[in-house]
């Protein structure tokens, strides 16, 4: 059965993106800073059918993994207005599920992505991930306010962050507004690297 899982970095005091962020600044253009370490692996670039990357090890390994075993991507309207004119094509491999109020017919890419756009909220889009995942996990890509919604509605079973060690000081936090109450959390598995530290926790709804 689909877990439905985040994946995601944030710096040292907690922000997911800088400010202004927009398709001529993505993520608030603190990109580098909060997924260094992912940039440094052969394993991402490979999976952008691109060189690039200086090392293939432990960090890459997570990399292939959280792409290996999702089946459906949801994502907000902003981040996808990031993205659209620089991913390359077939980039996720998967259906992706966009929240938006925008009305637009699906975007099909060469290969295996295509792009649906969702108009009637977050339960909507994930009974249409889980048909298209066949059973494989369920990524909430982001940004920050999709994840608020997913996890603020009990969805989330998985949550895997990568801290970075860097202060941004300004931006936006990828827990604002959470509550607290939602979830019994289990640390399962805690990754030191010498440029983040993954921690992976299960969350079970109370």
């Amino acid at each position: 059965m689909s877990q439905i899982i985040l994946d995601c970095g944030i710096s040292l005091d907690g922000f997911f993106a800088g400010n202004n962020r927009g398709p001529s600044n993505p993520m608030g253009g603190v990109s580098g800073e909060i997924h260094n370490w992912m940039f440094k692996q052969k394993a991402f670039w490979k999976h952008l059918h691109m060189d690039g990357g200086e090392e293939d090890g432990a960090d890459g390994k997570l990399i292939e993994d959280v792409f290996a075993r999702t089946g459906a991507y949801i994502m907000g309207k902003r981040m996808f207005e990031e993205g659209e004119a620089v991913w390359p094509e077939d980039l996720f491999k998967a259906d992706v599920y966009v929240l938006t109020h925008e009305k637009r017919e699906p975007w099909v890419q060469k290969g295996t992505t295509t792009f649906y756009f969702i108009n009637d909220g977050i339960q909507s889009a994930l009974e249409k991930a889980r048909e298209s995942a066949k059973g494989m996990d369920i990524r909430i890509q982001g940004g920050a306010n999709t994840i608020q919604q997913f996890l603020n509605a009990g969805l989330i079973d998985e949550l895997t962050i990568h801290i970075s060690p860097v202060f941004l000081g300004t931006g936006i936090r990828l827990f604002d507004g959470i509550n607290k109450d939602n979830y019994n959390i289990q640390i399962e598995e805690v990754i030191p690297s010498h440029l983040t530290t993954h921690l992976r926790y299960k969350l079970t709804k109370k």
